[in-house]
C-alpha cells in the first residue's frame, strides 16, 4: 500500500470499548525503525556506584478524550529508552516507579525495533518495567536529604497526562527534588507532571522557569487531522503550564532541548537523543563533583 493510501482513521484497539490506536497514516509520519542515536559521550564516566535515576512511568493506557473515546497510549518508548540509554551507559542505575506499582504501559507501536541502543535498553529494563516500585513507597522510604537519587526522569507519551499531574506522590517527589538540588528531566508530554508541583501551594515552584514541551497546536491540529488522536484532549499541557507561570519556548517540534537551572526538557520524540546527551553531561559532572 502506497503512503497516500494509508488510512487516516484511528485504528481500533480491540482490548477496550471505543478505544483507538493512531492511524496507519500518522504512524508512517511519526515512527521509524531507527532513531538518530550515533553514540554516547560518557561511557562509564561515572563510576562511584551511588547515584541513581528515579523514573516515573505511566501505569494507565487509556486516555479519555472529549467525545468519550479512548486513546490507547502509554509512555513513548523512544522518549523513555533513549535518554535512559545515555544515563545508564554513563554509569547510573535506574529505579522505575509507577503510581500504583502496576506495570509501565508503553506505546509499542512506536518501538524502533532496528535501533540497537533502544532495544538493548528495553531488554535491560523489562523486569523493572513489568514490576516497578510503587511511588508512594519510594516517597516514604527512598527520598530525603541522604537519598541516592540524583535525578527524576519523567518520559513522555500521552500516558504521562493520566494521573501524574494530580498525584500527591508526584508533588512530594518534585518538592524533594527542588529542595535537595536534584535534577528533573522530562520531555514531550512528560512536563504535564510538573503541574503537580503547584498542588497545595500559592504558586508553582516552576513559576518563572522556561521549558520545551509538546506543542498544544499539534494536539489540536495535525494530530486530529491525521488520525493520531481519536478525539480532542480534555485539557492541554502547555496551556496549563503557562497558566502556572512557566514559559514555553517552542511552538513546533524540531528536537529542541533546554536547561533551566535543574530542569532539563525536550520538545518531542525528536529530542530524545539530544536530551539523553544533555542529561549525561549534566549528571556526570554533578555526580563526580559530589563524590
Amino acid at each position: 500500500m502506497s503512503e497516500p493510501d494509508l488510512s487516516k482513521d484511528p485504528a481500533p484497539d480491540p482490548a477496550e470499548d471505543d478505544a483507538f490506536f493512531p492511524s496507519p497514516y500518522s504512524l508512517s509520519k511519526y515512527t521509524s525503525p531507527t532513531t538518530n542515536f550515533d553514540g554516547v559521550r560518557h561511557k562509564n564516566d561515572y563510576t562511584g556506584g551511588r547515584w541513581k535515576v528515579l523514573m516515573i512511568g505511566t501505569d494507565e493506557r487509556y486516555l479519555l478524550t472529549e467525545d468519550g473515546k479512548f486513546f490507547s497510549t502509554g509512555n513513548h518508548p523512544v522518549e523513555m529508552l533513549l535518554p535512559l540509554h545515555h544515563m545508564m551507559e554513563a554509569g547510573f542505575d535506574v529505579d522505575v516507579a509507577t503510581l500504583s506499582g502496576n506495570p509501565v504501559k508503553l506505546e509499542l507501536w512506536a518501538l524502533p525495533e532496528e535501533d540497537t541502543a533502544v532495544m538493548e535498553t528495553y531488554e535491560a529494563l523489562k523486569p523493572k518495567l513489568k514490576e516497578p516500585l510503587k511511588l508512594s513507597d519510594v516517597v516514604a522510604d527512598k527520598l530525603g536529604p541522604e537519598s541516592d537519587y540524583i535525578a527524576v526522569f519523567i518520559p513522555g507519551g500521552h500516558g504521562a497526562v493520566i494521573g501524574l499531574p494530580e498525584s500527591e506522590e508526584v508533588t512530594e517527589t518534585l518538592d524533594w527534588a527542588m529542595a535537595n538540588d536534584k535534577y528533573v528531566v522530562t520531555l514531550c508530554h512528560g512536563p504535564a507532571a510538573l503541574l503537580a508541583a503547584a498542588q497545595g501551594k500559592d504558586e508553582s515552584p516552576f513559576d518563572g522557569y522556561s521549558l520545551c514541551v509538546f506543542p498544544d497546536a499539534l494536539d489540536t491540529g495535525a494530530n486530529q487531522e491525521m488520525g493520531y488522536l481519536p478525539g480532542r484532549l480534555r485539557w492541554l499541557v502547555a496551556e496549563l503550564l503557562e497558566q502556572q507561570g512557566v514559559t514555553v519556548l517552542n511552538s513546533d517540534i524540531t528536537g529542541r532541548t533546554h536547561q533551566d537551572r535543574n530542569l532539563l526538557t525536550g520538545d518531542s520524540p525528536l529530542a530524545s537523543n539530544a536530551l539523553g546527551l544533555l542529561s549525561a553531561d549534566v549528571l556526570v559532572e554533578a555526580a563526580n563533583n559530589m563524590e
